[in-house]
């Protein structure tokens, strides 16, 4: 297994995703590419006292920033580490890619380097909702604008991943969405209802609310990029402030210190349950290959798991998967399209 990591994207890059990296090599069994300067990455390897000589770098000075159009990935900075590392997994060089960088160049580079799945017509970032039960998020940041049928797209593909990743059998799909009743909504919420409702593939629950998603409502939650992201970091930001604030209540007098104590490992489960470094990256469903995006923001141990999440992803052989529901869809649409022709030439 080999990984390819751009190790120069993201706000706390190299040092945090070098040290990923490093830690990485010592947990899980797979050979790394480190795409980036490699002044920098030779620099913190030695602060860790770890030998260079065990890793594979290509070296770049170019790298996509945060600020960077997300074209410039394809127009502007084809030798970036970003995308120097896409062209590297498209030529079959590695068998997955992670970066923290820039999310929409990556999805763009994803798209038009990597490529999609034959049959997808929008990629999208699954992200796990840190969660006790855990649910894919999707979209969360790729397609600020999408249609009934991408959301259907999602649903279907999303329902793959969490079948072959997550063990669960018929995973229950939900659609986000300001109320249950399947008239709420906009004119694309209502329309993405019905197509959920009457595809076979898919195990639909209906409409989800916000306040529902934490106690289990579904297993898939699709939706667009904008409000999945926003939902997303809402709740991430909320588990962070209630575990601070318990961590402030357990602190705050000897006889506390005592009860922290007595309930450790209890307190210890439900931080691993919140904690979003904990869950790794996000795959972007519907490319070809395995694509991973951590989170801009992540610190060593928080890309170490992204990578953690890319090895398994790699080694599930979901995209397969996901391209036969994909192909199954293409096949559905197709015959819709045709249906409806017939119709309307009688």
């Amino acid at each position: 297994m080999k990984i390819i990591v751009d190790v120069m994207g993201g706000d706390k890059a190299p040092e945090e995703t070098v040290k990923g990296v490093l830690w990485a090599m010592k947990e899980f069994n797979a050979t790394y590419i480190l795409v980036g300067d490699r002044e920098a990455i030779e620099r913190i390897a030695a602060e860790n006292e770890y030998d260079i000589r065990l890793l594979n770098i290509v070296d770049t000075k170019t790298y996509i920033t945060m600020e960077d159009d997300p074209i410039s990935v394809v127009r502007g900075k084809q030798d970036s580490s970003m995308a120097v590392g896409l062209k590297m997994l498209a030529e079959g060089q590695g068998d997955a890619f992670v970066s923290t960088g820039n999310t929409g160049a990556l999805f763009t580079g994803a798209t038009l380097i990597v490529r999609k799945i034959k049959g997808v017509l929008r990629a999208g970032i699954g992200s796990i909702i840190p969660l006790q039960t855990p649910v894919l998020l999707l979209d969360t940041g790729a397609n600020v604008v999408v249609t009934e049928e991408n959301l259907e797209q999602f649903a279907v593909m999303g329902s793959a991943y969490m079948k072959k990743m997550y063990a669960i059998d018929s995973p229950r799909v939900g659609l986000l969405n300001n109320g249950a009743e399947e008239c709420k909504g906009t004119e694309l919420q209502r329309a993405a209802y019905k197509r959920l409702q009457e595809n076979p593939d898919i195990n639909f629950v209906g409409n989800v609310e916000g306040n529902a998603v934490s106690f289990g409502a579904c297993d898939v939650l699709v939706t667009d990029g904008f409000t999945g992201n926003i939902l997303l970091k809402s709740m991430e930001g909320l588990g962070k402030m209630i575990l601070g604030r318990l961590k402030q209540m357990f602190y705050s007098s000897p006889v506390t210190k005592m009860a922290a104590l007595s309930m450790k490992k209890q307190i210890g489960e439900m931080k691993k349950e919140f904690d979003s470094s904990e869950h790794g990256g996000a795959p972007i469903l519907g490319i070809s290959k395995p694509v991973v995006k951590a989170h801009g923001s992540s610190d060593a141990k928080a890309f170490k798991n992204a990578i953690g999440k890319a090895i398994a992803y790699a080694e599930s052989g979901v995209i397969y998967d996901v391209a036969d529901s994909a192909q199954r869809f293409a096949e559905r649409k197709k015959a819709e399209r045709e249906k409806a022709a017939a119709e309307k030439a009688e």
